[in-house]
């Protein structure tokens, strides 16, 4: 049985006479705040903390880069929204795409499932609204979703096997992007500053890409 605790959230939400649908939404404008289509329904994200864009934008340059040197596809920030369902639209703070699929990645959105979602969790995130980012990424089958929480130290791994999803959550050591190839990142990276930098981070991650594309090579 999951555990749960009675708490009190406060929302400040933009309703209008009938559901906003996710076209609409996208042609919002005058909303400085990170907004979201949650249900016809326009919800406002909590601002988020300094050591939350630091570490999403440390991850954007270096998956960014690497992807492009790889020539694997596009990585997003979190001005891109992604379509859930005709009244709901979500941005994540990182997403990734693959090459092979980049017909879902329009204009103004992405249609269809990214490859890769990432959430840097704040303190001031809502425990209800990760879990409907959750149940939400689930509900469009997003292959491998990923939950950082920096102030426990945790990484939060969903990754889709066949009809359902597994879960594993990292504490230390290594962790594993299987989206991006098997790309293996160091937790302390992520938790502990000052980080790497990101060129020399990149740099690092491409040689043991070739190294393990040798390996494999010479495996057969």
């Amino acid at each position: 049985m999951i555990l749960q605790e009675r708490i009190r959230e406060e929302r400040i939400k933009w309703v209008g006479t009938r559901p906003m649908t996710f076209a609409e939404f996208l042609d919002l404008d005058g909303h400085e705040s990170h907004v979201e289509l949650v249900d016809g329904v326009v919800e406002e994200r909590m601002a988020v903390q300094l050591e939350h864009e630091k570490l999403a934008h440390w991850l954007d340059r270096v998956l960014g880069l690497l992807v492009e040197d790889r020539s694997l596809g596009i990585v997003l920030g979190s001005r891109t929204a992604v379509e859930i369902h005709e009244f709901r639209g979500r941005l994540p703070d990182l997403l990734f795409v693959r090459h092979d699929r980049m017909a879902i990645v329009q204009q103004k959105a992405v249609y269809g499932a990214p490859d890769l979602t990432i959430e840097v969790i704040s303190p001031n995130d809502r425990p209800s609204d990760v879990t409907a980012l959750e149940i939400d990424y689930r509900s469009i089958g997003v292959p491998e979703i990923v939950f950082v929480n920096p102030r426990r130290h945790e990484v939060r791994f969903l990754r889709k096997r066949q009809n359902e999803y597994v879960e594993e959550i990292v504490t230390a050591g290594t962790i594993v992007l299987e989206a991006l190839g098997g790309l293996r990142l160091e937790t302390a990276w992520l938790f502990l500053e000052p980080r790497p930098g990101v060129r020399e981070t990149v740099d690092a991650l491409l040689a043991q890409a070739a190294s393990a594309g040798t390996d494999s090579t010479g495996s057969h």
